[in-house]
């Protein structure tokens, strides 16, 4: 049952060279802010929105996870579509929760990313990615 929601679509070389692209370029653009997350959470630092109500550390350990780890399975096109489930979460509750009341300029970057995950979700990881190689 897994299997068949990590085996990758046949997609044409152009289309998976381009899903290749955004992969790669969000999954980078996403590992500082990960990683800077990351540092604060293993000093102790958990002074950290809690929008959902599971306590701040929670929070801030399923963000560092979503952010870092998610973006590097991302890069990877390593269990792509799970990852995605966890950065596409992870935008939507900083778009829609954190800055919700915000104007757009504020939420445009979550945004941005939440649209190219959505994107990356529909298509897969494409055919250069370990999933096209694994889950064939």
């Amino acid at each position: 049952m897994l299997k068949k929601y990590l085996k990758p679509t046949s997609l044409p070389n152009q289309v998976s060279l381009a899903v290749l692209v955004l992969r790669l370029s969000f999954g980078f653009l996403m590992i500082p802010h990960g990683y800077d997350k990351l540092q604060k959470f293993l000093v102790g630092k958990h002074d950290f929105p809690d929008p959902l109500y599971i306590s701040p550390f929670i929070s801030h350990g399923l963000t560092v996870f979503a952010e870092f780890i998610c973006s590097i399975l991302l890069i990877l096109g390593l269990l792509t579509r799970p990852a995605l489930i966890f950065l596409i979460g992870c935008m939507c509750i900083i778009a829609l929760l954190i800055h919700g009341s915000d104007p757009l300029g504020d939420k445009e970057h979550a945004l941005l990313y939440l649209f190219t995950y959505l994107a990356v979700f529909l298509t897969g990881a494409g055919k250069y990615s370990i999933d096209a190689k694994v889950f064939k």
